[in-house]
């Protein structure tokens, strides 16, 4: 069952005497002057950490979970704990929940505290999202990840990673703050852990002993620090065995937005990637852009919770490898939106007003006018090329006649040569169906054209794209790309100056003062290009196994995945996607809620398609 995600306060914090102190529970983040020390003695030795970091075997993989993320001492000395002990191929994984997450500054300030931190500390500063619902992925070192999950820890954590190693049960003492410590999301915590998977935290309160016994936990208690009493660790009955993380090779089909992200993700895992497209080597025109953008809304449902955190997850893309490079990657200065729609217009004031699209992305500019902050326009090309280019992806120019579903999955070539790996990743948008046992899927081709106009000297001074029914990006080379149209009827990608006209007909009606400073009447029509977009029958994108309909949906053949159909937006959704498959296929937690990863599943459309007629085979 889906759930909604609620607007996300900050703390509130007074400072007392270098001490964060929080407003709305009456009590501290920690011991006034010995605050990791404190986190040290109390989660890091409570749950063994060391030793267990230095007993781990290579290629391991390790999962902490915390109820109260804080400041985040408790999660960067781990962190800290992990890259000092642990062998140098392993990787750590840290989910932490937090219901107020502190402002930047208060971050930076709390931060401060603890220069020894060093760049583990400056990462999550660097990459603090804003106030946000939902789940947040910082990398904070090459082999350690931390997924912030904004919101209630009783809501997220049941949507949240199994086979947990590790919990910190950490938040304000539970007579301040009982929500953090009900016996339902105890036992939550229980069912997420692996087993002899362990628990530490600083409170001994009977109820709290008791609730995790009730959950299945064998509690110990143990003498407190600083001056309490006492503090308790726990542990899940049976053996605790470390899990590995699987490496091998990828075959990527499909070289564009989805291929490209797809591939360097699996890269970054350590996986052997070739990718095969036809066009490889064909160029993109110059002056063709993308919009990285989304959809704002107030009711943060699975498909809404997915264009949020597709938003914000590809802003973090970008920032930690480094592009746009220059200019002529494009620029992250904004997005302009006029919401000439009505109903997109109450959809987006909906969602600026309640703050659930907090204004550090989404600021009003004055009527039916917002703007996109950390947004932007890139040359796909150029951002695919970049994707592309590592050390661990080689790249072929081949055309794909099918695709081997059987062991050793595999893939055959136009040429009659095969290919084999451990996995296959179909990424090849509209073409998709044409594969033998994918001809099921709804896929829907709208083929589009965007113009290319030469600028003037007042529209060279523009530095933000603008989005309306169309959009317009500033000019490359002194030409401005303005699209889009949507032609459902044709399925091939001709130009037609028709739609030259429309494109600029859409731009004079909605915003006919960038009209104007285009030459009005007098635009220069430079080029054209057309396209073939691919999107599926309820607007999201096809992520995860590929399912077998003539069976249970959810037989699933896990060596072959899908990323397709991500529309017109595909600058924005493809960086979360292809993590999705990438932390799957590596064993990792992924970085979204299961009730999105549901949402993507291809399987949904066998399921809604068996409800409307019970025992359809394709």
């Amino acid at each position: 069952m889906d759930f909604t995600l609620a607007p996300i306060r900050p703390a509130r914090l007074d400072w007392q005497a270098g001490t964060p102190f929080a407003r709305d529970y009456g009590d501290s983040y920690f011991m006034p002057g010995r605050g990791r020390e404190e986190s040290r003695v109390v989660f890091i030795e409570g749950n063994g950490l060391p030793a267990r970091f230095a007993a781990l075997p290579s290629e391991a993989a390790f999962i902490i979970g915390e109820t109260g993320f804080g400041t985040g001492l408790n999660c960067l000395l781990a962190a800290q704990c992990f890259l000092e002990h642990a062998p140098h191929d392993a990787t750590l994984q840290l989910y932490s929940a937090e219901r107020h997450p502190l402002t930047r500054q208060d971050l930076a300030t709390a931060l401060a505290l603890w220069p020894e931190l060093g760049a583990l500390g400056k990462a999550l500063l660097e990459a603090w999202p804003p106030p946000a619902p939902g789940f947040h992925r910082i990398r904070l070192a090459p082999r350690v990840e931390l997924t912030l999950m904004f919101g209630d820890a009783a809501l997220l954590w049941p949507q949240g990673p199994k086979r947990v190693d590790a919990w910190f049960l950490d938040g304000f003492a539970p007579a301040r703050n009982p929500q953090l410590w009900t016996a339902e999301l105890l036992g939550t915590l229980a069912r997420h852990s692996c087993p002899g998977a362990t628990a530490a935290t600083f409170t001994a309160a009977g109820q709290v002993r008791r609730d995790l016994d009730e959950a299945g936990f064998q509690v110990e208690r143990r003498p407190g620090f600083g001056g309490k009493r006492h503090r308790l660790v726990a542990q899940m009955p049976g053996e605790w065995r470390p899990r590995r993380r699987r490496r091998g090779s990828a075959l990527v089909v499909g070289a564009g937005l989805a291929g490209a992200t797809t591939a360097r993700a699996l890269a970054e895992r350590g996986w052997q990637v070739r990718v095969l497209d036809p066009a490889l080597s064909a160029p993109a025109p110059a002056a063709l852009n993308a919009v990285l953008y989304a959809t704002a809304s107030h009711h943060l449902n699975a498909q809404n919770r997915f264009y949020l955190g597709a938003f914000l997850h590809a802003q973090r893309w970008l920032e930690r490898l480094g592009f746009p490079r220059n200019e002529d990657d494009g620029r992250l200065e904004g997005v302009i939106q006029h919401l000439v729609d009505p109903r997109v217009a109450r959809k987006t004031c909906r969602a600026v007003d309640s703050g659930t699209w907090p204004r550090e992305m989404l600021a009003p500019l004055g009527e039916a006018l917002v703007r996109f902050e950390g947004a932007g326009y890139l040359r796909p090309g150029n951002w695919c090329r970049f994707l592309l280019d590592h050390p661990d992806i080689s790249t072929t120019v081949a055309r794909a006649s099918s695709i081997s579903r059987d062991l050793p999955v595999g893939v055959v070539l136009g040429s009659g040569d095969r290919l084999e790996a451990d996995a296959v990743v179909v990424c090849t948008a509209g073409a998709t169906d044409q594969f033998d046992g994918m001809n099921w899927l709804p896929l829907r081709t709208v083929r589009g054209q965007v113009t290319f106009c030469r600028a003037t000297k007042a529209s060279l001074q523009w530095r933000e794209a603008h989005c309306h029914t169309g959009y317009v990006t500033p000019a490359f080379e002194g030409v401005h790309c303005i699209g889009a149209t949507f032609d459902r009827q044709r399925q091939s990608a001709v130009v037609d100056p028709v739609d030259d006209q429309h494109n600029l007909a859409e731009l004079e009606r909605n915003v006919p003062a960038l009209w104007q400073g285009l030459g009005g009447s007098r635009i220069e029509v430079v080029g054209q290009h057309a396209g073939l977009r691919c999107q599926s029958g309820d607007w999201l994108p096809l992520v995860g196994p590929l399912p077998d309909p003539s069976t249970n949906p959810h037989t699933l053949n896990e060596r072959v995945w899908l990323n397709v159909a991500h529309g017109s937006r595909g600058l924005t959704h493809t960086p979360l996607c292809a993590d999705l498959i990438a932390d799957q296929l590596s064993g990792h937690p992924v970085a979204t809620d299961t009730g999105v990863v549901a949402s993507l599943a291809p399987e949904r459309f066998i399921e809604r398609r068996r409800r409307r007629e019970p025992g359809w085979r394709p």
